[in-house]
């Protein structure tokens, strides 16, 4: 049996790493080392480095351990057996839960021998269902085999920069269909419909006036993520960025305007509505502050819900938001809208975004939503347009099953 030890830690111990990982030979010394170069330099994005060490990883035990192979060694043919592996791993390779990589024995950091390389998960239905977690059914995604594609160019292409490499193996496979079909242009943006918007909306009000001590932040973050489509990173503290109350700003005209890092480390600003500022008003009271904020003023824009300073992690966020959709699902049972509370129970953080845009984009100019959203180009903002899909359908819905003379 191959013993699986995970190489790389987390962000807080990278830069003392190679003092704990443990390889299987000491010929694997310098694939470590580039690696370990490659991966620090993500080190400003929690959510890139995470992806980027998920997948170096298990290119690494695969290669290491199964095939006794170094990186330069590695040809075409080897990357197309990995996605292969990684398609249908063994299940002595796959975990039931998420585990540490590393844990703490006294001052050291060590493997933690539960890891695994994969692991098999569940959707939120699932889980609420009491269901549990199969090794069996663990699947990759068709946007997981293209991350392993696009993850692993790049990571050839550093090594190419530094010489370690001669080619990248993976810009070699021609056929990349044979792993990832081809989607169509036009796919449908996952969003809740106004129904369940609006019983997303009168949950947060509820949960605020409730219990506004626990949940007037909710209310506030619920605003920031559908009505400037804040992504959820964007709204945790990170070494690159730290959302304070500052970054909303008011310009010369007097049009506000909020300014936050995204993905890529991209920084762009954000027009702010005249309800969005109402809810930030509103938030900023609570916390007993001035109406607006000043250009000083570094209050955090979300602070931790126990002791000082900002939210750090996604998780809590993640949790407020969805204790919103779990009662605003509970209450679309007891109207009878049984379909939209299923459908409720599926969705992610991630959904109010996509909403959010799919709103703007109906009354907004697209070019304005694309700067809004952050997205490279209008082509991604089309996709949040469905007009030519709802008239696609309309056309259908007379279509027979008899020919006709």
């Amino acid at each position: 049996m191959v013993c699986l030890l995970p190489f790389f830690d987390n962000l807080t111990y990278l830069h003392h790493n190679d003092k704990n990982a443990k390889l299987p030979s000491p010929k694997f010394q310098e694939d470590f080392n580039y690696t370990l170069r490659f991966l620090r330099s993500y080190v400003g994005s929690q959510g890139t480095f995470n992806s980027y060490r998920r997948e170096v990883e298990r290119l690494l035990q695969w290669s290491w351990r199964l095939k006794n192979k170094l990186l330069p060694e590695l040809k075409r043919d080897d990357i197309e057996q990995f996605i292969r592996f990684c398609q249908n791993p063994p299940k002595a390779w796959i975990g039931l839960k998420k585990t540490p990589r590393f844990i703490n024995d006294g001052e050291k950091r060590n493997p933690n021998k539960d890891w695994r390389p994969f692991v098999a998960s569940l959707s939120k239905t699932a889980r609420r269902d009491g269901q549990m977690p199969l090794v069996d059914s663990f699947s990759l995604s068709q946007g997981a085999t293209q991350e392993i594609f696009a993850i692993l160019s790049t990571f050839f292409n550093f090594l190419i920069a530094e010489e370690y490499v001669f080619s990248n193996p993976v810009a070699l496979i021609r056929q990349k269909s044979k792993f990832v079909r081809k989607r169509p242009q036009r796919t449908t943006v996952r969003r809740l419909s106004s129904l369940q918007w609006q019983a997303v909306v009168d949950a947060a009000n509820d949960l605020a006036d409730n219990e506004p001590k626990k949940h007037q932040r909710t209310r506030f973050i619920i605003s920031l993520l559908f009505g400037m489509y804040l992504r959820i990173s964007e709204l945790a503290a990170s070494e690159r960025w730290v959302p304070t109350m500052n970054d909303f700003r008011k310009d010369s005209n007097g049009h506000w305007w909020f300014t936050t890092v995204g993905k890529g480390n991209k920084e762009r600003q954000i027009a702010v509505s005249d309800e969005m500022l109402n809810s930030l008003i509103q938030w900023r009271q609570y916390l007993g502050l001035s109406p607006f904020p000043s250009a000083a003023d570094n209050t955090p824009l979300i602070p931790r819900i126990k002791g000082n300073g900002p939210m750090s992690d996604t998780a809590p966020l993640r949790r407020i938001v969805q204790l919103c959709f779990d009662e605003a699902a509970r209450k679309l049972q007891q109207q009878g809208a049984h379909e939209e509370a299923q459908t409720l129970g599926t969705a992610t953080v991630h959904w109010l975004r996509h909403t959010g845009i799919s709103e703007d984009v109906k009354v907004r100019p697209r070019e304005h939503v694309r700067d809004d959203a952050g997205h490279n180009s209008s082509a991604t903002t089309d996709r949040y347009i469905d007009v030519e899909l709802k008239e696609r359908y309309k056309s259908a819905q007379k279509k027979t099953l008899v020919i006709k003379e």
